[in-house]
Formats: structure tokens, sequence, C-alpha cells
């Protein structure tokens, strides 16, 4: 396995399954969190998964450039977890929507050469159709980059009401 793809809906049980797939397989693992702080409600949240990790976690906040920090750190860590593709994906929209193809192209190729990876992403597809240009274009990159990623991933598994269902 050198990237593994862990996808689902909200609160079905993604950044957990994740974190115990790599504890089985990592020794030094890192958590790449891409969620940013806004507000007290997301800091909240933050604390809450950063608590549910063991002491032995090291956590690399990195909200924007997750092939440079697997490029960086690869000698440091065994393995490592992005949470979450999709946060990350909303930031790099929100930030230059122009460099949103060439960065999904620049995670894709950080991967395939990258060390061991586990990615949490949210399946976004699977409800209403938007009502406004940029969420119908979120759903949709969402969807190109949870297509990418898969294509590359020796693994992927869907969670549904916190169970694993191994896809590949």
């Amino acid at each position: 396995m050198v990237v593994a793809l862990v996808g689902g809906g909200a609160r079905s049980g993604k950044s957990r399954f994740a974190i115990e797939y790599a504890e089985q397989r990592f020794e030094r693992p890192a958590l790449i969190a891409t969620a940013q702080a806004f507000d007290e409600e997301m800091a909240q949240r933050i604390a809450r998964h950063r608590a549910e990790r063991r002491p032995h976690w090291t956590t690399l906040e990195e909200p924007f450039d997750i092939a440079g920090v697997l490029s960086r750190e690869a000698l440091r860590f065994d393995g490592f977890v992005v949470d979450c593709l999709t946060l990350w994906l909303s930031n790099v929209l929100l930030t230059d929507a122009s460099r949103v193809e060439s960065e999904i192209d620049r995670l894709i190729a950080g991967l395939a050469a990258g060390p061991p990876t586990v990615l949490v992403t949210n399946e976004v597809g699977c409800g209403i159709v938007p009502e406004n240009a940029l969420a119908r274009r979120f759903r949709d990159l969402a969807g190109i980059l949870n297509n990418r990623v898969a294509a590359i991933a020796g693994e992927v598994y869907w969670m549904a009401f916190g169970l694993p269902l191994k896809i590949r």
C-alpha cells in the first residue's frame, strides 16, 4: 500500500477508520491536517480529532501544500494520514480558483511518488444539485479529485454507518 483512500459521508467514521488503519501499519505516523479554525466550532472539532489520536502521532497543519509536506517529511515519518482532501480542495478553490487543476495534478504526482499515505475524503456528489455555481464547481472538482486519487490508490474504502466497505 502506497496510497489508501477512505471516503464517505459526514460523520460516517472516515477519520477514525483512517487513524486505526494507519495505527496497524505505521510506527511513526503523522497526520496532515488541512482544516483551518476560522471559528470556535471548527476549533472544537480540530481539538476533538486531536484528542482521539494517541500521543505518538505528530500533527502537521497544512491547508494547501500536501505534496510539499509529503516530500519534505518523508524520511521523518513512515506513513501519513491526510484529513481531509475535500477541506484541502475547498482551501485551494477559495484562495486561487485558477490553480485548482494544477494543484490536483501536483498532489497526484506527489502521492504516486511519495511515502505511504492514507487519505480521508468526503463524498459530496450523492445529494441534490447545489443551487450556486461555486458549490456546483466544488462538487464537480471533489468528484474529479476523488476519482483521480482512487485511480492510484492500492486500497479504497467506503465508510457507511461507521463501517468500512473495502472497494479495492
